[in-house]
C-alpha cells in the first residue's frame, strides 16, 4: 500500500468516525423529540389549546399558560433586545480596547454562565420586593431580560466584528459618519448573527422555570392576565407543577404541555432561520 492509499484510508476512517459521533449526538435528540410527539399528540385538541384549566388542572386547557409564555417572551424582547444590541454596538464600534472593556467583556461572559435560579432570586429581591412590582409579568420580563442580556450582547458583538473592516473604511471615506456607517452598512450586514443571538436568548427565556417561579408564575390561575402587573401562568412552570405537584394528573396532559412548549421553541427557531436565510442572501460578502 503506497502513501496516497494510506492517506485516503485514514481520511475515510476519520470521516467515518465523525459520522458515527454525529449520529450518536443527534439520535438521542431525535428519539426524545419523537417520544414527546408520540405521547403528547393525543392530548392536543382545540379545547386543550384554547380552554381554561379546571378540576385542579386535571381537565380543560392550557390557554393561560400559553398566553403567559408569549407575554413573557415579548416583554423580554422589549427590554433586552434594544439594550443588548446597543451595548454590542458600543463595545464593537466605539469602545477602546483597554483594560476596562476587557473586564466588561469578561463580566458578560461570566454572567452568561450564572445559574438561572440566581437570576430568579435577584429578580425577587429587586423587582418584586424593592421596586414593589409584586409577582407580575413586568417583574418576570425584567428578570428574564437581565438573564438573556449576556447572550445577546456576546453574539451581537461577534456578528458586528465579523463585518469586514473595509466596509467601514469605504463608507467613511465617501463622507458618511460613523453612526451612518453603522446604521446603513454594519447593522444590515451583521443582522443574521444578531438574530441568532436574540433567538438563543429568547428561547432560553421561554423555557426557564426558576426565574419565573420567584417573580411571575402562578400555581393555578384560570384566567388571562389583564395588565403587566398581573401574575400569570407559564408553560415551563405549569409543566413542572402538573408533573410533580398534582396527584393523579393524566400522563398525556403532561406530555401535551411539553409538546406545546417544544413546538413554541421550534417555531421560534424556524422563524429565526427564515429571517437569517433571507438576510444572508442579501449579504454583499
Amino acid at each position: 500500500m503506497n502513501t496516497s492509499q494510506q492517506r485516503n484510508l485514514i481520511q475515510k476512517a476519520g470521516f467515518g468516525m465523525l459520522s458515527v459521533v454525529a449520529l450518536l449526538t443527534v439520535l438521542p435528540i431525535v428519539l426524545v423529540v419523537g417520544y414527546i410527539f408520540y405521547q403528547g399528540l393525543p392530548a392536543i385538541s382545540f379545547e386543550f389549546l384554547t380552554g381554561l384549566p379546571r378540576e385542579g388542572m386535571r381537565a380543560g386547557g392550557i390557554l393561560p399558560a400559553i398566553v403567559g409564555t408569549i407575554y413573557l417572551t415579548i416583554g423580554t424582547a422589549i427590554f433586552s433586545v434594544p439594550l443588548g444590541v446597543a451595548a454590542a454596538i458600543y463595545l464593537s464600534e466605539y469602545a477602546q480596547d483597554n483594560l476596562l472593556t476587557r473586564l466588561i467583556r469578561l463580566a458578560i461572559i461570566n454572567l452568561a454562565g450564572i445559574p438561572s435560579v440566581v437570576y430568579g432570586l435577584f429578580g425577587l429581591g429587586l423587582f418584586v420586593l424593592f421596586l414593589n412590582f409584586g409577582t407580575s409579568l413586568l417583574a418576570g420580563s425584567l428578570t428574564l431580560s437581565i438573564m438573556t442580556l449576556p447572550v445577546i450582547i456576546s453574539t451581537a458583538e461577534e456578528a458586528l466584528r465579523a463585518v469586514p473592516q473595509s466596509f467601514r473604511v469605504v463608507s467613511i471615506s465617501l463622507g458618511a459618519t460613523r453612526w451612518q456607517t453603522i446604521r446603513r452598512i454594519v447593522l444590515p450586514e451583521s443582522l443574521p448573527g444578531i438574530i441568532t443571538g436574540v433567538i438563543l436568548g429568547l428561547e432560553r427565556a421561554a423555557g426557564e422555570t426558576a426565574p419565573i417561579l420567584f417573580t411571575v408564575a402562578a400555581f393555578f390561575l384560570p384566567r388571562l392576565p389583564d395588565s403587566p402587573f398581573d401574575a400569570s401562568m407559564a408553560l415551563p412552570y405549569h409543566l413542572f407543577v402538573i408533573s410533580t405537584q398534582v396527584p393523579g394528573m393524566p400522563l398525556k396532559l403532561q406530555y401535551g404541555t411539553a409538546l406545546v412548549l417544544l413546538c413554541f421553541v421550534l417555531g421560534m427557531n424556524l422563524l429565526a432561520t427564515t429571517i437569517r436565510s433571507r438576510a444572508r442572501a442579501k449579504r454583499q460578502w
